[in-house]
Protein backbone atom coordinates (compact mmCIF):
# COMPACT_ATOMS: atom_id res chain seq x y z
CA UNK A 1 0.00 0.00 0.00
CA UNK A 2 3.00 2.22 0.31
CA UNK A 3 3.84 2.41 -3.58
CA UNK A 4 -0.21 3.17 -3.56
CA UNK A 5 -0.32 6.13 -1.09
CA UNK A 6 2.76 7.58 -2.44
CA UNK A 7 2.07 7.16 -6.33
CA UNK A 8 -1.50 8.30 -6.02
CA UNK A 9 0.05 11.65 -4.12
CA UNK A 10 2.14 12.48 -7.44
CA UNK A 11 -0.10 12.04 -9.83
CA UNK A 12 -3.24 13.90 -8.08
CA UNK A 13 -2.86 16.57 -10.50
CA UNK A 14 -2.95 13.66 -13.55
CA UNK A 15 -6.25 12.01 -11.54
CA UNK A 16 -7.92 15.01 -11.58
CA UNK A 17 -7.40 16.05 -14.93
CA UNK A 18 -9.07 12.65 -15.97
CA UNK A 19 -11.75 12.71 -13.61
CA UNK A 20 -12.61 16.57 -14.39
CA UNK A 21 -12.57 15.12 -18.00
CA UNK A 22 -15.02 12.63 -17.23
CA UNK A 23 -16.99 14.30 -15.43
CA UNK A 24 -17.19 16.87 -18.56
CA UNK A 25 -18.19 13.91 -21.17
CA UNK A 26 -20.78 12.48 -18.70
CA UNK A 27 -22.47 16.03 -17.66
CA UNK A 28 -22.79 17.29 -21.51
CA UNK A 29 -25.54 15.27 -22.70
CA UNK A 30 -26.25 13.25 -19.46
CA UNK A 31 -29.32 13.28 -16.76
CA UNK A 32 -29.55 13.61 -13.47
CA UNK A 33 -31.37 10.14 -11.59
CA UNK A 34 -32.54 10.20 -8.84
CA UNK A 35 -31.17 7.41 -6.42
CA UNK A 36 -34.03 7.50 -4.43
CA UNK A 37 -36.78 7.59 -6.24
CA UNK A 38 -39.08 4.40 -6.49
CA UNK A 39 -38.85 2.20 -9.60
CA UNK A 40 -42.28 0.03 -11.04
CA UNK A 41 -41.86 -3.28 -10.95
CA UNK A 42 -41.37 -3.31 -14.58
CA UNK A 43 -38.94 -1.13 -14.79
CA UNK A 44 -36.92 -3.26 -12.22
CA UNK A 45 -37.86 -6.19 -14.57
CA UNK A 46 -36.43 -4.52 -17.56
CA UNK A 47 -33.02 -3.92 -15.10
CA UNK A 48 -32.87 -6.92 -14.62
CA UNK A 49 -33.11 -8.18 -17.72
CA UNK A 50 -31.08 -6.02 -19.33
CA UNK A 51 -28.62 -6.81 -17.02
CA UNK A 52 -28.64 -10.63 -18.03
CA UNK A 53 -28.37 -9.96 -21.53
CA UNK A 54 -25.22 -8.01 -21.39
CA UNK A 55 -23.85 -10.54 -18.84
CA UNK A 56 -25.05 -13.57 -21.48
CA UNK A 57 -23.64 -10.91 -24.56
CA UNK A 58 -20.14 -10.62 -22.41
CA UNK A 59 -19.97 -14.65 -21.88
CA UNK A 60 -20.60 -15.32 -25.77
CA UNK A 61 -18.06 -12.37 -26.65
CA UNK A 62 -15.26 -13.60 -24.38
CA UNK A 63 -16.12 -17.26 -25.74
CA UNK A 64 -15.45 -16.14 -29.43
CA UNK A 65 -12.67 -14.59 -28.47
CA UNK A 66 -11.09 -18.16 -26.81
CA UNK A 67 -12.64 -19.75 -30.25
CA UNK A 68 -10.67 -17.38 -32.64
CA UNK A 69 -7.36 -17.33 -30.20
CA UNK A 70 -7.14 -21.21 -30.16
CA UNK A 71 -7.63 -20.90 -33.87
CA UNK A 72 -5.11 -18.45 -34.27
CA UNK A 73 -2.82 -20.05 -32.40
CA UNK A 74 -3.35 -23.81 -33.72
CA UNK A 75 -2.96 -22.28 -37.11
CA UNK A 76 0.70 -20.47 -36.19
CA UNK A 77 1.46 -23.87 -34.88
CA UNK A 78 0.49 -25.46 -37.88
CA UNK A 79 2.71 -23.05 -40.12
CA UNK A 80 5.39 -23.10 -37.90
CA UNK A 81 5.98 -26.63 -38.34
CA UNK A 82 5.48 -26.37 -41.87
CA UNK A 83 7.93 -23.90 -41.82
CA UNK A 84 10.17 -25.75 -39.90
CA UNK A 85 9.60 -28.64 -42.69
CA UNK A 86 10.54 -26.76 -45.11
CA UNK A 87 13.47 -25.49 -43.55
CA UNK A 88 14.81 -29.67 -42.85
CA UNK A 89 14.20 -30.08 -46.89
CA UNK A 90 15.78 -27.44 -48.20
CA UNK A 91 19.09 -28.43 -45.73
CA UNK A 92 18.73 -32.01 -46.81
CA UNK A 93 18.60 -31.42 -50.92
CA UNK A 94 21.66 -28.83 -50.13
CA UNK A 95 23.58 -31.63 -47.88
CA UNK A 96 22.99 -34.07 -50.80
CA UNK A 97 24.16 -31.48 -53.55
CA UNK A 98 27.22 -30.79 -51.73
CA UNK A 99 27.91 -34.48 -51.46
CA UNK A 100 27.04 -35.29 -55.40
CA UNK A 101 29.68 -32.25 -55.66
CA UNK A 102 32.25 -33.53 -53.59
CA UNK A 103 32.10 -37.06 -55.16
CA UNK A 104 32.30 -35.54 -58.81
CA UNK A 105 35.71 -33.53 -57.36
CA UNK A 106 37.16 -37.13 -56.21
CA UNK A 107 36.42 -38.93 -59.44
CA UNK A 108 37.89 -36.21 -61.21
CA UNK A 109 40.73 -35.63 -59.25
CA UNK A 110 40.92 -39.56 -59.36
CA UNK A 111 40.66 -39.53 -63.03
CA UNK A 112 44.39 -37.14 -63.70
CA UNK A 113 45.48 -39.34 -61.16
CA UNK A 114 45.11 -41.85 -63.56
CA UNK A 115 46.19 -40.28 -66.47
CA UNK A 116 49.52 -38.53 -65.14
CA UNK A 117 50.47 -42.56 -63.84
CA UNK A 118 49.85 -43.51 -67.59
CA UNK A 119 51.76 -40.68 -69.62
CA UNK A 120 54.93 -41.72 -66.88
CA UNK A 121 54.66 -45.23 -67.62
CA UNK A 122 55.06 -44.70 -71.39
CA UNK A 123 57.68 -42.09 -70.77
CA UNK A 124 59.49 -45.05 -68.54
CA UNK A 125 58.96 -47.09 -71.12
CA UNK A 126 60.55 -44.74 -73.81
CA UNK A 127 63.79 -44.69 -71.69
CA UNK A 128 63.89 -48.42 -71.48
CA UNK A 129 63.87 -48.53 -75.61
CA UNK A 130 66.40 -46.44 -75.57
CA UNK A 131 68.62 -47.84 -73.37
CA UNK A 132 67.96 -51.44 -74.92
CA UNK A 133 69.26 -49.17 -78.59
CA UNK A 134 72.25 -49.00 -76.84
CA UNK A 135 73.06 -51.42 -75.39
CA UNK A 136 72.79 -53.35 -79.09
CA UNK A 137 75.06 -50.88 -80.68
CA UNK A 138 77.39 -51.19 -77.99
CA UNK A 139 76.98 -54.67 -78.77
CA UNK A 140 78.05 -54.65 -82.56
CA UNK A 141 80.70 -52.33 -82.31
CA UNK A 142 82.12 -54.95 -80.04
CA UNK A 143 82.11 -57.49 -82.31
CA UNK A 144 83.23 -55.71 -85.15
CA UNK A 145 86.04 -55.27 -83.13
CA UNK A 146 86.63 -58.88 -82.37
CA UNK A 147 85.94 -59.51 -85.65
CA UNK A 148 88.36 -56.96 -87.10
CA UNK A 149 91.05 -58.57 -84.40
CA UNK A 150 90.60 -62.29 -86.01
CA UNK A 151 90.39 -60.96 -89.60
CA UNK A 152 94.06 -59.27 -88.47
CA UNK A 153 95.17 -62.46 -86.93
CA UNK A 154 94.61 -64.39 -90.18
CA UNK A 155 96.05 -61.73 -92.54
CA UNK A 156 99.18 -61.93 -90.73
CA UNK A 157 99.65 -65.96 -90.58
CA UNK A 158 98.66 -65.56 -94.14
CA UNK A 159 100.87 -62.79 -95.20
CA UNK A 160 103.82 -64.96 -93.21
CA UNK A 161 103.49 -67.93 -95.37
CA UNK A 162 103.72 -65.92 -98.68
CA UNK A 163 106.17 -63.92 -97.88
CA UNK A 164 108.35 -61.63 -95.91
CA UNK A 165 108.03 -58.36 -97.50
CA UNK A 166 104.68 -58.43 -98.42
CA UNK A 167 103.32 -60.34 -94.85
CA UNK A 168 105.24 -57.32 -93.32
CA UNK A 169 102.89 -54.90 -95.56
CA UNK A 170 99.89 -56.56 -94.43
CA UNK A 171 100.92 -56.82 -91.09
CA UNK A 172 101.27 -53.14 -90.83
CA UNK A 173 98.20 -52.38 -93.01
CA UNK A 174 96.52 -54.87 -90.63
CA UNK A 175 98.26 -53.65 -87.66
CA UNK A 176 97.01 -50.14 -89.04
CA UNK A 177 93.52 -51.71 -89.55
CA UNK A 178 93.29 -53.03 -86.21
CA UNK A 179 94.53 -49.49 -84.72
CA UNK A 180 92.02 -47.81 -86.43
CA UNK A 181 89.28 -50.61 -85.60
CA UNK A 182 90.68 -50.46 -82.03
CA UNK A 183 90.13 -47.10 -81.94
CA UNK A 184 87.05 -47.13 -83.53
CA UNK A 185 86.14 -49.62 -80.77
CA UNK A 186 86.83 -46.69 -78.17
CA UNK A 187 85.15 -44.12 -79.36
CA UNK A 188 82.06 -46.68 -79.72
CA UNK A 189 82.15 -47.76 -76.47
CA UNK A 190 83.11 -43.58 -75.08
CA UNK A 191 80.00 -42.89 -77.19
CA UNK A 192 78.23 -45.97 -75.13
CA UNK A 193 79.47 -45.05 -71.96
CA UNK A 194 78.00 -41.34 -72.13
CA UNK A 195 74.44 -43.22 -73.98
CA UNK A 196 74.53 -45.33 -70.80
CA UNK A 197 75.17 -41.80 -68.09
CA UNK A 198 72.33 -40.38 -70.13
CA UNK A 199 70.61 -43.40 -70.14
CA UNK A 200 71.21 -43.50 -65.99
CA UNK A 201 70.61 -39.77 -65.57
CA UNK A 202 67.08 -39.90 -67.56
CA UNK A 203 66.00 -42.65 -65.29
CA UNK A 204 67.04 -41.13 -62.22
CA UNK A 205 65.14 -37.77 -63.42
CA UNK A 206 62.16 -40.15 -64.27
CA UNK A 207 62.35 -41.73 -60.78
CA UNK A 208 62.49 -38.03 -58.95
CA UNK A 209 59.41 -37.11 -61.19
CA UNK A 210 57.93 -40.39 -60.23
CA UNK A 211 58.53 -39.67 -56.67
CA UNK A 212 57.03 -36.23 -56.42
CA UNK A 213 53.56 -36.86 -58.48
CA UNK A 214 53.55 -39.60 -55.90
CA UNK A 215 54.22 -37.04 -52.99
CA UNK A 216 52.06 -34.46 -55.20
CA UNK A 217 49.41 -37.32 -55.88
CA UNK A 218 49.63 -38.00 -51.85
CA UNK A 219 48.80 -34.07 -50.97
CA UNK A 220 45.52 -33.86 -53.33
CA UNK A 221 44.37 -37.33 -51.62
CA UNK A 222 45.34 -35.91 -47.95
CA UNK A 223 43.70 -32.70 -49.21
CA UNK A 224 40.93 -34.50 -50.48
CA UNK A 225 40.41 -36.62 -47.03
CA UNK A 226 40.76 -33.62 -44.96
CA UNK A 227 37.93 -31.61 -46.90
CA UNK A 228 35.75 -34.66 -47.19
CA UNK A 229 36.05 -34.48 -43.22
CA UNK A 230 35.42 -31.14 -42.98
CA UNK A 231 32.48 -31.35 -45.45
CA UNK A 232 31.57 -34.38 -42.92
CA UNK A 233 32.17 -31.98 -40.21
CA UNK A 234 29.49 -29.21 -41.23
CA UNK A 235 27.29 -31.96 -41.95
CA UNK A 236 27.43 -32.97 -38.67
CA UNK A 237 27.21 -29.57 -37.32
CA UNK A 238 24.20 -28.55 -39.74
CA UNK A 239 22.34 -31.04 -38.49
CA UNK A 240 23.03 -30.09 -34.60
CA UNK A 241 22.00 -26.88 -35.86
CA UNK A 242 18.83 -28.40 -37.41
CA UNK A 243 18.19 -30.44 -34.03
CA UNK A 244 18.91 -27.71 -31.64
CA UNK A 245 16.26 -25.55 -34.03
CA UNK A 246 14.24 -28.40 -34.18
CA UNK A 247 14.22 -28.56 -30.03
CA UNK A 248 14.29 -24.60 -29.53
CA UNK A 249 10.76 -24.42 -31.92
CA UNK A 250 9.69 -27.24 -29.76
CA UNK A 251 10.11 -25.33 -26.81
CA UNK A 252 8.73 -22.40 -28.58
CA UNK A 253 5.83 -24.08 -29.52
CA UNK A 254 4.96 -25.63 -25.78
CA UNK A 255 5.48 -22.22 -24.18
CA UNK A 256 3.10 -20.63 -26.59
CA UNK A 257 1.08 -23.65 -25.92
CA UNK A 258 1.68 -22.47 -21.98
CA UNK A 259 0.67 -19.00 -23.08
CA UNK A 260 -2.35 -20.13 -24.63
CA UNK A 261 -3.43 -22.26 -21.72
CA UNK A 262 -2.39 -18.95 -19.58
CA UNK A 263 -4.90 -17.25 -21.68
CA UNK A 264 -7.57 -19.45 -21.43
CA UNK A 265 -7.93 -19.51 -18.26
CA UNK A 266 -7.01 -16.23 -17.79
CA UNK A 267 -10.14 -15.51 -19.79
CA UNK A 268 -12.21 -18.15 -17.51
CA UNK A 269 -10.91 -16.04 -14.66
CA UNK A 270 -12.46 -13.03 -16.39
CA UNK A 271 -15.90 -15.42 -17.62
CA UNK A 272 -16.07 -15.76 -14.06
CA UNK A 273 -15.83 -12.57 -12.91
CA UNK A 274 -18.64 -11.76 -15.30
CA UNK A 275 -20.90 -13.88 -14.22
CA UNK A 276 -20.18 -12.81 -10.67
CA UNK A 277 -20.43 -9.42 -12.17
CA UNK A 278 -24.12 -10.36 -13.52
CA UNK A 279 -24.95 -11.41 -10.03
CA UNK A 280 -23.96 -8.72 -8.15
CA UNK A 281 -26.05 -6.51 -10.58
CA UNK A 282 -28.97 -8.32 -9.90
CA UNK A 283 -28.34 -8.08 -6.33
CA UNK A 284 -27.87 -4.75 -6.46
CA UNK A 285 -31.15 -4.52 -8.67
CA UNK A 286 -32.95 -6.24 -6.29
CA UNK A 287 -31.75 -4.30 -2.95
CA UNK A 288 -32.55 -0.66 -4.45
CA UNK A 289 -35.74 -2.21 -5.74
CA UNK A 290 -36.37 -2.96 -1.98
CA UNK A 291 -35.15 0.53 -0.81
CA UNK A 292 -37.29 2.10 -3.52
CA UNK A 293 -40.12 0.28 -2.09
CA UNK A 294 -39.23 1.43 1.42
CA UNK A 295 -38.73 5.09 0.38
CA UNK A 296 -42.22 4.90 -1.57
CA UNK A 297 -44.03 4.06 2.08
CA UNK A 298 -42.52 6.52 4.28
CA UNK A 299 -43.10 6.95 8.00
CA UNK A 300 -45.70 9.48 9.35
CA UNK A 301 -43.26 12.23 11.08
CA UNK A 302 -41.51 11.69 7.52
CA UNK A 303 -44.74 12.33 5.73
CA UNK A 304 -45.90 15.08 7.79
CA UNK A 305 -42.58 17.06 7.94
CA UNK A 306 -41.78 16.28 4.31
CA UNK A 307 -38.15 14.90 5.06
CA UNK A 308 -35.34 13.06 3.41
CA UNK A 309 -32.77 14.75 0.89
CA UNK A 310 -32.70 13.30 -2.10
CA UNK A 311 -29.59 11.29 -3.80
CA UNK A 312 -28.69 12.15 -7.93
CA UNK A 313 -26.20 11.21 -10.14
CA UNK A 314 -25.80 12.56 -13.57
CA UNK A 315 -25.75 9.34 -15.86
CA UNK A 316 -25.03 9.33 -19.98
CA UNK A 317 -25.90 7.24 -22.67
CA UNK A 318 -22.57 5.22 -24.04
CA UNK A 319 -23.01 6.29 -27.63
CA UNK A 320 -20.16 6.71 -30.71
CA UNK A 321 -19.79 10.73 -29.61
CA UNK A 322 -18.87 9.66 -25.53
CA UNK A 323 -16.21 7.08 -26.84
CA UNK A 324 -14.97 9.34 -29.18
CA UNK A 325 -14.65 12.11 -26.34
CA UNK A 326 -13.10 9.20 -23.97
CA UNK A 327 -10.43 8.46 -26.97
CA UNK A 328 -9.24 11.45 -26.58
CA UNK A 329 -9.06 12.39 -22.98
CA UNK A 330 -6.88 8.95 -23.03
CA UNK A 331 -4.95 9.96 -25.85
CA UNK A 332 -4.65 13.39 -24.43
CA UNK A 333 -2.98 11.74 -21.19
CA UNK A 334 -0.39 10.46 -23.18
CA UNK A 335 -1.62 6.69 -23.24
CA UNK A 336 -0.95 6.64 -27.16
CA UNK A 337 -3.90 6.42 -29.51
CA UNK A 338 -3.56 2.71 -30.58
CA UNK A 339 -3.93 2.35 -26.47
CA UNK A 340 -6.88 4.20 -26.37
CA UNK A 341 -8.95 2.92 -29.21
CA UNK A 342 -8.17 -0.86 -27.30
CA UNK A 343 -9.27 -0.16 -24.10
CA UNK A 344 -12.82 1.52 -24.76
CA UNK A 345 -13.55 -0.90 -27.65
CA UNK A 346 -13.67 -3.60 -24.98
CA UNK A 347 -15.34 -1.14 -22.65
CA UNK A 348 -17.65 -0.61 -24.69
CA UNK A 349 -18.34 -4.24 -25.33
CA UNK A 350 -21.63 -5.65 -24.31
CA UNK A 351 -22.70 -1.80 -22.80
CA UNK A 352 -23.35 0.12 -25.95
CA UNK A 353 -26.70 2.25 -25.39
CA UNK A 354 -26.49 1.65 -21.90
CA UNK A 355 -26.31 4.65 -19.18
CA UNK A 356 -23.15 5.23 -17.19
CA UNK A 357 -21.67 7.52 -14.58
CA UNK A 358 -18.46 8.89 -13.76
CA UNK A 359 -17.52 6.20 -11.74
CA UNK A 360 -18.52 3.73 -13.65
CA UNK A 361 -16.83 4.71 -16.49
CA UNK A 362 -13.83 5.42 -14.16
CA UNK A 363 -13.74 1.80 -12.85
CA UNK A 364 -14.68 0.42 -16.62
CA UNK A 365 -11.47 2.02 -17.90
CA UNK A 366 -9.51 1.16 -14.33
CA UNK A 367 -10.29 -2.78 -15.08
CA UNK A 368 -9.63 -2.94 -18.64
CA UNK A 369 -6.59 -0.88 -18.57
CA UNK A 370 -5.24 -3.37 -15.80
CA UNK A 371 -6.25 -6.46 -17.60
CA UNK A 372 -4.03 -5.33 -20.49
CA UNK A 373 -1.37 -4.74 -18.66
CA UNK A 374 -0.81 -7.71 -16.62
CA UNK A 375 0.63 -9.73 -19.51
CA UNK A 376 4.03 -7.58 -19.48
CA UNK A 377 4.62 -6.63 -16.09
CA UNK A 378 7.59 -8.33 -14.89
CA UNK A 379 9.79 -7.23 -11.90
CA UNK A 380 14.15 -6.87 -12.62
CA UNK A 381 14.82 -10.88 -12.59
CA UNK A 382 18.19 -11.83 -10.81
CA UNK A 383 20.21 -14.69 -12.57
CA UNK A 384 23.05 -16.88 -10.94
CA UNK A 385 25.69 -15.07 -13.20
CA UNK A 386 28.38 -13.38 -11.74
CA UNK A 387 28.85 -10.57 -12.62
CA UNK A 388 25.53 -10.06 -13.82
CA UNK A 389 25.38 -6.92 -15.83
CA UNK A 390 22.65 -4.31 -15.61
CA UNK A 391 23.16 -1.76 -18.38
CA UNK A 392 21.63 1.80 -18.33
CA UNK A 393 20.66 4.18 -21.20
CA UNK A 394 19.03 6.85 -22.15
CA UNK A 395 19.05 9.98 -23.52
CA UNK A 396 20.57 13.84 -22.16
CA UNK A 397 18.53 14.33 -18.55
CA UNK A 398 16.33 11.33 -18.41
CA UNK A 399 17.95 10.69 -14.82
CA UNK A 400 20.18 8.05 -15.69
CA UNK A 401 22.93 8.53 -13.13
CA UNK A 402 20.37 9.19 -10.30
CA UNK A 403 18.86 5.86 -11.32
CA UNK A 404 21.53 4.05 -10.88
CA UNK A 405 22.48 5.21 -7.37
CA UNK A 406 19.16 4.55 -5.88
CA UNK A 407 19.13 1.18 -7.65
CA UNK A 408 22.51 0.48 -6.22
CA UNK A 409 21.13 1.05 -2.96
CA UNK A 410 18.26 -0.82 -3.32
CA UNK A 411 20.24 -4.11 -4.51
CA UNK A 412 22.70 -3.77 -1.52
CA UNK A 413 20.03 -3.14 1.06
CA UNK A 414 19.01 -6.90 -0.34
CA UNK A 415 22.22 -8.21 0.66
CA UNK A 416 23.96 -8.02 -3.16
CA UNK A 417 27.26 -6.61 -3.82
CA UNK A 418 27.37 -4.10 -6.34
CA UNK A 419 29.88 -2.35 -8.59
CA UNK A 420 29.10 0.72 -10.44
CA UNK A 421 31.04 1.73 -13.92
CA UNK A 422 31.39 5.51 -14.89
CA UNK A 423 30.88 4.78 -18.77
CA UNK A 424 29.74 8.51 -19.28
CA UNK A 425 33.39 9.50 -20.01
CA UNK A 426 31.94 12.54 -21.85
CA UNK A 427 30.68 14.34 -19.05
CA UNK A 428 32.85 15.01 -16.05
CA UNK A 429 30.03 15.64 -13.76
CA UNK A 430 28.71 12.08 -14.35
CA UNK A 431 31.75 10.24 -13.14
CA UNK A 432 31.36 12.55 -9.71
CA UNK A 433 27.86 11.82 -9.46
CA UNK A 434 28.29 8.28 -9.58
CA UNK A 435 30.87 8.27 -7.44
CA UNK A 436 28.78 10.21 -4.69
CA UNK A 437 26.04 7.69 -5.17
CA UNK A 438 28.84 4.64 -4.43
CA UNK A 439 30.03 6.37 -1.35
CA UNK A 440 26.28 6.67 -0.14
CA UNK A 441 25.22 3.37 -0.82
CA UNK A 442 28.34 1.41 -0.06
CA UNK A 443 29.17 0.14 -3.71
CA UNK A 444 32.41 0.02 -5.37
CA UNK A 445 33.25 2.15 -8.02
CA UNK A 446 35.37 2.69 -11.55
CA UNK A 447 35.91 5.35 -13.96
CA UNK A 448 38.09 6.18 -16.98
CA UNK A 449 39.75 8.94 -18.09
CA UNK A 450 37.93 12.03 -18.96
CA UNK A 451 36.95 11.76 -23.08
CA UNK A 452 38.27 8.13 -23.02
CA UNK A 453 36.69 4.66 -24.40
CA UNK A 454 33.49 3.76 -22.66
CA UNK A 455 33.85 0.70 -23.68
CA UNK A 456 36.63 -0.25 -22.12
CA UNK A 457 35.50 1.57 -18.52
CA UNK A 458 32.84 -0.70 -18.78
CA UNK A 459 34.82 -3.65 -19.60
CA UNK A 460 37.30 -2.91 -16.91
CA UNK A 461 34.37 -3.02 -14.45
CA UNK A 462 33.16 -6.14 -15.49
CA UNK A 463 36.10 -8.01 -15.42
CA UNK A 464 37.03 -5.87 -12.01
CA UNK A 465 33.63 -7.16 -10.45
CA UNK A 466 34.43 -10.81 -11.70
CA UNK A 467 37.86 -10.80 -10.14
CA UNK A 468 36.17 -9.82 -6.81
CA UNK A 469 33.16 -12.29 -6.86
CA UNK A 470 30.75 -9.06 -6.89
CA UNK A 471 27.21 -9.76 -7.57
CA UNK A 472 25.97 -6.52 -10.04
CA UNK A 473 27.79 -4.31 -12.74
CA UNK A 474 25.57 -1.32 -13.07
CA UNK A 475 26.86 0.53 -16.44
CA UNK A 476 26.21 3.87 -16.82
CA UNK A 477 26.45 5.19 -20.88
CA UNK A 478 26.63 8.54 -22.17
CA UNK A 479 23.02 10.01 -22.77
CA UNK A 480 22.41 10.25 -26.98
CA UNK A 481 20.07 11.60 -29.00
CA UNK A 482 18.14 8.29 -30.02
CA UNK A 483 17.58 10.04 -34.12
CA UNK A 484 21.66 10.21 -33.53
CA UNK A 485 22.45 6.68 -36.19
CA UNK A 486 26.07 7.49 -34.64
CA UNK A 487 25.40 7.40 -31.53
CA UNK A 488 23.28 4.53 -31.15
CA UNK A 489 26.10 2.41 -33.25
CA UNK A 490 28.67 3.39 -30.80
CA UNK A 491 25.95 2.18 -28.00
CA UNK A 492 26.03 -1.39 -29.95
CA UNK A 493 29.58 -1.18 -29.28
CA UNK A 494 29.33 -0.90 -25.82
CA UNK A 495 26.69 -3.85 -25.26
CA UNK A 496 29.20 -6.36 -27.50
CA UNK A 497 31.96 -4.81 -25.71
CA UNK A 498 30.46 -5.27 -22.24
CA UNK A 499 29.59 -9.16 -23.38
CA UNK A 500 32.82 -9.71 -24.05
CA UNK A 501 34.49 -10.61 -20.74
CA UNK A 502 33.34 -12.99 -18.17
CA UNK A 503 30.29 -11.15 -17.10
CA UNK A 504 26.73 -11.12 -19.11
CA UNK A 505 24.35 -8.45 -19.72
CA UNK A 506 20.87 -9.82 -18.63
CA UNK A 507 19.45 -6.27 -18.12
CA UNK A 508 19.16 -3.46 -20.53
CA UNK A 509 17.37 -0.46 -18.80
CA UNK A 510 15.90 2.43 -20.93
CA UNK A 511 15.47 5.39 -18.18
CA UNK A 512 12.76 7.93 -20.04
CA UNK A 513 11.95 11.07 -18.44
CA UNK A 514 7.90 11.18 -17.67
CA UNK A 515 7.71 14.46 -18.71
CA UNK A 516 8.52 13.77 -22.37
CA UNK A 517 4.93 12.45 -23.02
CA UNK A 518 4.73 10.77 -26.37
CA UNK A 519 8.38 11.81 -27.48
CA UNK A 520 8.87 8.94 -24.69
CA UNK A 521 7.76 6.26 -26.82
CA UNK A 522 9.58 7.46 -29.84
CA UNK A 523 12.45 7.02 -27.57
CA UNK A 524 11.76 3.18 -26.56
CA UNK A 525 11.07 2.29 -30.12
CA UNK A 526 14.62 3.83 -31.67
CA UNK A 527 16.50 2.43 -28.27
CA UNK A 528 15.13 -1.51 -28.73
CA UNK A 529 15.57 -1.17 -31.92
CA UNK A 530 19.07 -0.77 -31.28
CA UNK A 531 19.75 -2.73 -28.27
CA UNK A 532 17.35 -4.94 -27.40
CA UNK A 533 15.75 -3.13 -24.05
CA UNK A 534 14.71 -5.55 -21.25
CA UNK A 535 12.62 -3.09 -19.35
CA UNK A 536 11.82 0.68 -19.17
CA UNK A 537 12.43 3.01 -15.64
CA UNK A 538 10.22 6.21 -15.57
CA UNK A 539 11.20 8.95 -14.07
CA UNK A 540 10.03 12.63 -13.20
CA UNK A 541 6.55 10.82 -12.50
CA UNK A 542 6.16 13.52 -9.27
CA UNK A 543 6.02 16.45 -11.62
CA UNK A 544 4.12 17.24 -14.78
CA UNK A 545 4.06 13.68 -15.93
CA UNK A 546 0.47 12.65 -16.92
CA UNK A 547 1.04 9.13 -16.42
CA UNK A 548 -0.34 7.61 -19.65
CA UNK A 549 3.41 7.34 -21.53
CA UNK A 550 3.23 4.07 -18.87
CA UNK A 551 0.69 2.01 -20.95
CA UNK A 552 1.76 3.49 -24.69
CA UNK A 553 4.77 2.17 -24.00
CA UNK A 554 3.83 -1.54 -22.68
CA UNK A 555 1.18 -2.00 -24.58
CA UNK A 556 1.98 -0.66 -28.26
CA UNK A 557 6.15 -1.81 -27.87
CA UNK A 558 5.82 -4.38 -25.58
CA UNK A 559 8.49 -3.69 -23.27
CA UNK A 560 7.91 -3.76 -19.41
CA UNK A 561 7.58 -0.79 -17.05
CA UNK A 562 10.00 -2.01 -14.65
CA UNK A 563 10.95 0.73 -12.17
CA UNK A 564 9.15 4.19 -11.71
CA UNK A 565 10.84 7.19 -10.15
CA UNK A 566 8.59 9.66 -7.87
CA UNK A 567 10.38 11.87 -6.02
CA UNK A 568 13.90 13.22 -5.23
CA UNK A 569 15.04 10.72 -2.14
CA UNK A 570 16.55 7.58 -2.54
CA UNK A 571 14.02 5.81 -1.62
CA UNK A 572 11.72 7.08 -4.47
CA UNK A 573 12.73 4.79 -6.73
CA UNK A 574 10.35 1.67 -6.87
CA UNK A 575 8.89 -1.45 -8.27
CA UNK A 576 6.20 -0.88 -11.28
CA UNK A 577 2.85 -2.78 -10.13
CA UNK A 578 0.13 -2.35 -13.35
CA UNK A 579 -3.09 -2.44 -10.82
CA UNK A 580 -1.35 -0.22 -8.10
CA UNK A 581 -0.83 2.69 -10.57
CA UNK A 582 -4.18 2.25 -12.26
CA UNK A 583 -5.70 2.84 -9.08
CA UNK A 584 -3.50 6.15 -8.21
CA UNK A 585 -4.07 7.10 -11.46
CA UNK A 586 -8.14 6.80 -11.00
CA UNK A 587 -8.25 6.78 -7.66
CA UNK A 588 -9.99 3.52 -7.15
Amino acid sequence: MAFFKKLKDRLFKSSSKIEEGLDAIVEDGGVEEDLDAPQSLAGVADDVAQAEADAKAALETQAALVAQDEARIAAAQQAELEREAKAARAAEAERLDEAKRQAGIAAEKARQAEAEREQEARKHAEITEREETARAVAERAEQDRIAAEDAAKQAAVTAQKEADAEALAQAQAAADAAEVAGLQAQAAEREEAARAAESARLVEQAKRDEDARTAQAERLEEKARVAEAERQAEVARQAEEAQHAAEAAEAELARRAQVAAQDQARRAEELRVAEEARKAEEARATAEREAADKAAKPGLIGRLLGRGEKKTVVRRELDDDMLERLEELLISADMGVETALRVTSNMAEGRFGKRLSTQEIKELLAAEITRIMEPVARPMPLYPTKPQVVLVVGVNGSGKTTTIGKLANQQISDGRTVLLAAGDTFRAAAAEQLNTWADRSGAGFVRGAEGGDSSSVIFDGVERAAAMGVDLVMADTAGRLHTKSNLMDELKKVRRVAEKGVGEVTETLLVIDATTGQNGLIQAQEFNEAIDVTGVVLTKLDGSAKGGIVFAIEVDLGIPIKLVGIGETIGDLIPFKPDDFVGALFER
